[in-house]
């Protein structure tokens, strides 16, 4: 699975309901970093202190990530992460429903016609078997609570669940502040090349600066 996948199953519980309800400038910026994160993982962008730089245009055949990439390839001019950030949070229920296609498609999600949800609109999403949402959540969990050294993307959805505030809202507020002592800790590990953890950390940057205050409400 990418990140946009992996965001999307933190957020859903086995009957297909947001397990929090973020605000939608939250979402829509998890979702955008997700993507840009997921393409730096995979060498196919880079960034540096002024502009978002392709490197690699082939495809990854993950057609949300393909769509990405081909936007990113098909700009005439550079612009910055920030500025992709806003583009891509722009369509991020194009981004969303892509995903969630996606992990259908995978035998993962199935789709059901329910009541009105916020965030998913009038469907629910339920796991078929709950094995990969268990297996997303474990594995962030057991990161944020064990000394276990964490791969790549690990380092990539913590960063991104932390920065978005996700993190907050999925984690009681006993457990919190351990968690986000193990974030501080796991930013500074040497764990991947450091043209990698500079991509990571300039898109999260990025999100961190584009988000409004917790509890703040979004001008409509």
């Amino acid at each position: 699975m990418n990140l946009v996948q992996e965001i999307l199953l933190l957020l859903l519980d086995d009957e297909g309901a947001p397990v929090v309800a973020p605000g939608p400038v939250r979402l829509d910026h998890a979702l955008a970093g997700a993507a840009l994160m997921d393409l730096a993982l995979r060498n196919r962008i880079d960034t540096d202190a002024t502009n978002l730089l392709l490197l690699d245009a082939t495809p990854t055949g993950e057609p949300v990530l393909d769509g990405v990439l081909e936007e990113i390839a098909a700009s005439e001019e550079r612009s910055d992460a920030k500025v992709w950030l806003s583009r891509l949070a722009e369509r991020s229920q194009e981004i969303r429903e892509g995903a969630l296609a996606e992990l259908i498609e995978l035998g993962i999600l199935e789709e059901k016609n329910k009541r009105i949800l916020w965030v998913f609109g009038s469907r629910r999403y339920p796991a078929v078997d709950g094995r990969a949402e268990r297996e997303v959540k474990l594995r962030v969990m057991s990161v944020l609570f064990s000394d276990e050294i964490p791969d790549p993307r690990d380092v990539a959805i913590i960063s991104l669940i932390s920065a978005t505030g996700l993190l907050s809202e999925l984690l009681s507020k006993h457990d919190l502040p351990r968690a986000m002592e193990r974030v501080q800790q796991i930013r500074k590990m040497d764990l991947i090349g450091r043209e990698m953890v500079s991509a990571i950390q300039n898109i999260e940057k990025v999100v961190l600066t584009a988000m409004p205050p917790m509890g703040a409400v979004p001008h409509m």
